[in-house]
């Protein structure tokens, strides 16, 4: 049987929600990569690279709105920058070999990342924040394994991690389209 008759339907703007959620979640693990070598490499372009993955979170935060509005958009946007900004603080603390500095951006980093996953599953029952705390470590904790690849140089290793943070954040994109999409079902049906 040809699996393509085994998908199951679904409407028109969960197919745009699910599409739109992976862009950003892609973009995010994309900039940040970028934002990495840029760091580890002093390339010319830190600073541009940098706006540019910070401009992930008012788009994250962006796609809440329509469901919850400008104020728990706002929030999501601020955790999401705090996220981006403490990543970046890591790198150059870690390329410095500050080991303080390092410690004190990783402690952070993972206070932040509970704080999301919190803050998720407050604004939607079909979050579990355990769930998605796990992931959200996991993301941390293979961003922080690439970013030591690269500086170590380790180009091949960096991009076979970075594979997997592709596939986390994907699936961490996947499960919040999930759940918004169980949430606001009136809005979703076919």
């Amino acid at each position: 049987m040809n699996p393509w008759f085994n998908i199951s339907c679904i409407s028109e703007q969960e197919d745009r929600l699910k599409s739109a959620m992976r862009l950003v979640w892609e973009q995010h693990v994309y900039w940040t990569r970028m934002t990495i070598n840029s760091i580890a490499f002093n390339l010319p372009d830190v600073d541009a690279v940098t706006a540019r993955l910070l401009r992930n979170a008012p788009d994250m935060g962006n796609l809440l709105m329509p469901f919850y509005g400008n104020k728990i958009a706002a929030k999501f946007t601020s955790l999401i920058r705090a996220h981006l900004v403490i990543a970046a603080e890591l790198v150059k603390a870690a390329k410095a070999s500050n080991q303080r500095a390092a410690a004190d951006a990783e402690r952070r980093w993972y206070a932040n990342g509970e704080e999301i996953a919190e803050f998720l599953s407050r604004i939607n029952p079909f979050i579990s924040r355990k769930e998605f705390q796990e992931m959200f470590f996991e993301h941390l904790a293979l961003t922080k394994s690439e970013a030591v690849l690269i500086l170590q140089q380790d180009f091949k290793a960096s991009i076979t991690v970075f594979d997997k943070i592709e596939a986390e954040a994907l699936e961490m994109s996947d499960t919040i389209t999930g759940a918004i999409v169980k949430q606001f079902q009136k809005k979703f049906k076919i």
